[in-house]
């Protein structure tokens, strides 16, 4: 039974190859993402072929290929909008995606081809594309205030308060409160509201009241003083 599990593990690995798992790479919809990849090259002889494809990688090749490379340039593309911008001779395959869409997301699988059986390097990549962020900051408003030339009056300085004596009832205009019922009753209506004129009050003096009473007490003392002349 031990013998059994220990091939199993043994078949794994060797039809597997050493397969790397890294952290996510998160970007918006129309940014730039870079996804990390890198190999170590020790000399002109390290160079060597890699691919990305979508998916997990597989036993070999790339499922779904996007990109491939000969370890000097690009040798197949399937879409301009992935390019390598790092240096391929110095091991940065790293795969960028121009104009990112909600539809890259998902897993990316870089695989470097290395000599010898099942020594590929792969390394497994999942990409998160999420909507751009929606600013809510509110609009600042400006306010200009308008000033007058020096010397000048402006319209708005002044308020001017205009005072009118109330109006009784019985005193204001009648207005007819029914549609008229002919062009004569128009024209009487019309002619009662010009002619009509609103009488405004006097204004009162109290100081004609305060002379009207001394002058009555004056001639009240001199009757009384003529009275007692008399008697």
């Amino acid at each position: 039974m031990l013998s059994y599990v220990c091939l199993n593990w043994v078949f794994l690995v060797l039809f597997a190859g050493p397969t790397v798992s890294e952290l996510d790479v998160i970007g918006e919809v129309g940014q730039n993402i870079t996804v990390p990849c890198h190999y170590k090259v020790r000399d002109r002889n390290g160079i060597t072929s890699m691919c990305w494809g979508r998916d997990k990688c597989p036993n070999s090749k790339c499922s779904r290929p996007i990109i491939w490379t000969d370890g000097w340039k690009v040798t197949e593309r399937h879409s301009s909008r992935y390019q390598l911008k790092g240096d391929l001779q110095r091991g940065d395959v790293s795969l960028t995606i121009v104009n990112a869409r909600e539809e890259d997301s998902g897993i990316y699988c870089c695989r470097v081809e290395l000599p010898g059986w099942f020594n590929d390097q792969l390394v497994n990549k999942k990409v998160v594309i999420t909507k751009a962020r929606i600013s809510t900051a509110s609009p600042h408003t400006h306010t200009s205030e308008q000033t007058s030339a020096p010397g000048s009056t402006s319209e708005s300085s002044f308020t001017a308060t205009r005072t009118w004596p109330s109006v009784s009832a019985s005193e204001a205009p009648q207005t007819a409160s029914a549609p008229c019922s002919g062009t004569s009753d128009c024209l009487d209506v019309t002619a009662n509201l010009q002619n009509t004129s609103v009488s405004l009050p006097s204004q009162q003096h109290p100081e004609h009241g305060l002379y009207i009473g001394i002058g009555s007490c004056a001639a009240l003392l001199l009757i009384l003083i003529l009275a007692l002349f008399l008697t």
